[in-house]
């Protein structure tokens, strides 16, 4: 491929809801500047971007795909990315490197959650956007519907760009709302320029009307002659929309077939015209050298310095890590500093990549996307520069995982495999984590939901070939007192020659502090038990707090005082006493009115203000306690706490009340006494293991 000036490149990431036709846009695109000679589609399993084996499964995105597409004398780099929020970290990566973004909206489904969820990404990074409504080769879609329910969402500054015409329920051409001009496309891939049909002509007012709102709400002067009645020129109105498409406050919208790949002309004609450079945008990171603010803004005169915002790990076609070139030009055999790792990196040769595609380029100006292969120990959110020049870029902000699951080797000779190779997968994707929960004697994996750790166990198997079972993770309970108890205890032990000798005399209470096991205090007088023992007693309380005699998990919140025992001269030893202390431990907790606890979350949810009933409900189901409650712009905060027994499965259940759109964080928070029946059942399932803590 050419080498592309920072003025010739434009970064674009798909974003939208699951299904809404990302990936077949971008291959209607890749087939229309010539890149293919067929068009695939996700059904054949045969697109550019969806190459992966598990996409190619499902049926759908599970990671972010680059697709370069030369137009002319510009290069346009599409990120396509899933639409799923199981993979939210591969959307964020892609948008961490984007600069601007096309919103896909099925013209049958019309607005989804996923669609709100692009919209709020793009503002959040400040991103300008485009809406591009797909599916109009279908009769029951409404272009016209999808405009106003985007109009009722957002306002004023949604300018639609074309208006479909169909004919026989055919897809057939479009008015172009700029132009007021019909257009049909023809036999040979081109457009004919005919006069607006009657049928047409009141939409084409509607969407006039609404264009020309958005022109006019982006300054007084046109504001004011917009109110006298006056006509805006197409000069004026592609002038306006130059500058406003740039910082957001226009938003065009488009539409077309991908099917068909009809519509993707005007589109990339669009982005090109339209969307910003690279050198258009801002971009900053610190001097570590100096600590002074260091704009990069994609100059190609500055140092390098690039951003890693994703990195492939795979063993079929190796480990890249695709950056973005944040200032100076990149060529072959540079060598490159990481702060982060304090190390420097080789780059050797430069690459583009085209779905699994590599291609070798000499150079990379600034803005420009690329990869570097086999980088030694740099990762994901990386930033590299210069020695002389050493720059730090803020990290993007990946979504934190809360759903677990316990996973096992299903062979125990895997587990080193199962490890290494689990350790690839986390360097893919950051929302992914593995646990090792040893308290409980389990490892934990922890992802955006249950869908994306089945898909981790469905690549295990098939690309490493390593097979691990999922299954519903232990609950960390606790066991403390509510009473007093007074026991003693004698060990005595006679076996021929020095026998073993120790009594204590001690009593139990809570101590009421639940964020330590135990407190030992002593009141021994007259020296009844001699002090060098003192020691062993605790160290016998120590072991025995560590599997509670009511289910064998941690006790915490006990006062164990030793106030009296017996010794003898010759038979009494450390361990003697450390297990007379220990059996005392067993008898008084028992006697002391033993609890089980369980561990409680704070838990919080934003979702839209309609779903509130179904949420508080369910709540209520789970044992939770709303705390607290706050709406804001049509979403509804809740604080609630919950026990984490009643978390397990929550992922699903809050996306099926919410369509998708509710999103939950926690915490641990504290423990409370579990209800009867709660703490029956679990000291009855445990029941095994209080016979293995006796033998």
């Amino acid at each position: 491929m050419n080498v592309y000036t920072t003025d010739r490149i434009r970064n674009v990431v798909l974003l939208g809801h699951g299904g809404c036709g990302k990936t077949s846009l971008a291959e209607a695109m890749a087939y229309l500047a010539g890149l293919t000679t067929r068009m695939g589609n996700v059904t054949d399993k045969n697109t550019i971007s969806d190459f992966d084996k598990e996409e190619m499964k499902r049926q759908f995105s599970i990671h972010t795909s680059v697709i370069p597409i030369p137009w002319g004398d510009v290069k346009i780099n599409i990120l396509d990315t899933p639409g799923y929020f199981d993979f939210v970290g591969e959307v964020e990566e892609a948008v961490s490197a984007a600069d601007a973004a096309i919103i896909v909206i099925s013209g049958k489904a019309g607005i989804e959650t996923g669609t709100r969820r692009a919209w709020e990404l793009c503002e959040k990074f400040n991103l300008p956007r485009m809406i591009f409504v797909t599916d109009m080769d279908i009769d029951d879609a409404s272009y016209r519907q999808v405009v106003e329910d985007l109009q009722a969402l957002y306002g004023k500054k949604i300018a639609p760009f074309h208006l479909p015409i169909r004919e026989n329920g055919q897809f057939v051409g479009y008015v172009n709302v700029v132009q007021q001009r019909a257009k049909r496309w023809n036999d040979k891939g081109t457009v004919d320029k005919f006069d607006v049909p009657d049928y047409s002509k009141e939409n084409l007012g509607i969407c006039r009307e609404a264009l020309l709102e958005a022109v006019a709400e982006t300054s007084e002067e046109f504001m004011e002659r917009y109110f006298n009645g006056d006509e805006f020129s197409e000069d004026e109105i592609r002038q306006a929309l130059r500058v406003n498409v740039i910082d957001g406050s226009i938003v065009p919208v488009l539409m077309g077939s991908n099917i068909l790949a009809r519509g993707m002309y005007t589109l990339m004609a669009d982005i090109v015209k339209y969307f910003p450079s690279p050198d258009k945008r801002t971009c900053a990171g610190i001097n570590t050298k100096t600590n002074e603010v260091y704009q990069a803004d994609y100059d190609f005169a500055k140092p390098k310095s690039a951003y890693i915002f994703k990195t492939i790990a795979d063993p079929y076609i190796g480990k890249y890590s695709l950056i973005k070139v944040n200032s100076g030009v990149l060529k072959t055999d540079d060598v490159l500093y990481n702060y982060h790792r304090d190390c420097d990196e080789k780059i050797g040769r430069l690459y583009i990549l085209r779905g699994k595609q590599t291609e070798e380029v000499s150079e990379l100006h600034a803005g420009d996307i690329g990869a570097l292969a086999k980088l030694s120990q740099s990762q994901t959110t990386d930033s590299l520069s210069t020695r002389n020049n050493p720059v730090a870029y803020i990290r993007a902000s990946i979504s934190k995982p809360y759903v677990s699951m316990r996973y096992k080797a299903k062979n125990k000779a895997d587990v080193d495999k199962i490890s290494q190779s689990l350790q690839k997968l986390l360097t893919e994707d950051l929302t992914l984590r593995n646990v090792n929960d040893s308290e409980n004697h389990q490892t934990l994996l922890y992802g955006m939901g249950e869908q994306q750790l089945e898909i981790v166990q469905s690549m295990l198997l098939e690309k490493y070939k390593v097979e691990i079972e999922l299954m519903r993770p232990k609950v960390a309970f606790r066991e403390t007192i509510r009473g007093k108890s007074d026991v003693e205890y004698k060990y005595k032990k006679q076996s021929g020659g020095h026998g073993q000798y120790g009594h204590v005399k001690m009593k139990f209470e809570a101590s009421g502090d639940l964020d330590t096991p135990y407190v030992f205090e002593q009141c021994v007088v007259g020296g009844a038990v001699p002090k060098n023992y003192f020691p062993a007693v605790e160290k016998g309380i120590a072991e025995a707090v560590k599997k509670g005699p009511l289910a064998a998990y941690p006790v915490i919140g006990v006062k164990a005082t030793l106030y009296d025992g017996s010794y003898h001269p010759v038979d009494s030893s450390e361990m003697a006493f450390k297990v007379a202390a220990a059996q005392a431990f067993k008898k008084g907790f028992m006697e002391a009115k033993p609890v089980l606890l369980e561990p409680i979350a704070s838990l919080k949810i934003v979702a839209p203000e309609e779903y509130t009933g179904d949420i508080m409900g369910d709540l209520n189901k789970r044992r939770a306690r709303v705390m607290n409650m706050n709406a804001e712009n049509g979403y509804q905060t809740i604080e609630a706490d919950i026990p984490y027994l009643e978390l397990y499965g929550y992922n699903t259940k809050l996306r099926s009340m919410t369509s998708g759109s509710g999103t939950f964080s926690y915490e641990f928070a504290r423990y409370e006494q579990a209800p009867e029946d709660v703490a029956a059942r679990e000291i009855e399932e445990r029941a095994s293991k209080l016979v293995e803590t006796e033998e």
